[in-house]
């Protein structure tokens, strides 16, 4: 079972219609032994880095979700789900996040000339070739919303990128957590590969 965690995020309906398009058992929550009970945690998000923590300590989520890390059982953190994993954003200068890894989340520059939000389809340099991107083939289209973005202090821990004006940290990958800044619900059938994958690795296939 994956527990998609509540804790009001915009995008969690999709994110659970999307596990049950492909066959999931998972369940939206909070409550906490339900989380840790989980074998796998997916961490939706739509927001403001620093709302959105605000609201994550109001209801015990921050530590429930550091918790469920420590297990070792798989995670997948998904656009602010991916921010959140790292110490702050230049969005929320100061809120702590949640500081899982190491790296800066700024704002994509206005000198690019480019439309910001970064609102669309864009190609991933695909670094890791298994994982959540396990036959996925590189220059994949994949659905971003997003005005920060980010750069990864550890390059090892970088699964893929992408560029829009500047070279974007799309997905990390380090041990059982993953994370895109993009939105697999939304990224067509890359996406649900995307999301099969996490589910098989949750499953131990």
């Amino acid at each position: 079972m994956i527990a998609i965690i509540d804790y009001g995020a915009g995008n969690i309906q999709s994110v659970n219609k999307a596990l049950k398009y492909i066959g999931c058992d998972c369940v939206v929550t909070r409550d906490k032994d339900m989380i840790l009970k989980a074998d796998g945690a997916v961490l939706p998000g739509v927001g403001s880095f620093g709302d959105t923590m605000d609201t994550m300590e109001s209801y015990g989520i921050k530590d429930t979700v550091l918790d469920f890390i420590k297990t070792k059982k798989h995670f997948l953190g998904i656009c602010l789900g991916l921010q959140l994993l790292f110490p702050e954003s230049e969005e929320s200068p100061n809120k702590k996040g949640l500081s899982v890894f190491d790296g800066s989340i700024t704002k994509i520059p206005a000198d690019t000339g480019l439309k910001i939000p970064h609102i669309g389809w864009n190609s991933l340099d695909i670094v890791k070739k298994d994982g959540i991107f396990k036959g996925i083939e590189d220059n994949a289209y994949v659905y971003f919303v997003h005005s920060y973005f980010l750069t990864a202090k550890n390059p090892e821990i970088v699964a893929a990128r992408t560029n829009y004006g500047v070279q974007i940290d799309a997905a990390i990958e380090w041990k059982n957590v993953s994370a895109t800044q993009f939105h697999p619900e939304k990224s067509g059938e890359v996406g649900l590969k995307i999301l099969k994958n996490f589910a098989d690795m949750v499953n131990g296939k």
